[in-house]
């Protein structure tokens, strides 16, 4: 199961690089624990914070599967006004 990863400010520089792809997770909880161990501490932390888009829908419950082919964007809480 392929899924796009896109990130966004802080996620990005943590991660260090703006999209990826991976097959991992078949729930959000599955594909952080993924991500975090790739990508390290520092990611870790951002996604613990973060909110999180799949397929440009808010997703609230990180168990519900994720379908094959989903994009899902990791948004940092972001600072301004």
């Amino acid at each position: 199961m392929q899924l796009t990863i896109r990130y966004f400010a802080g996620a990005r520089a943590a991660a260090g690089r703006s999209e990826e792809t991976t097959s991992a997770g078949p729930s959000l909880d599955e594909l952080l624990d993924e991500l975090a161990a790739r990508h390290g501490e520092r990611l870790a932390v951002v996604l613990k914070a973060a909110s999180f888009l799949v397929d440009g829908v808010a997703c609230h419950d990180r168990r519900t599967p994720l379908p094959a082919g989903v994009t899902v964007d990791v948004l940092p809480p972001f600072a301004g006004g």
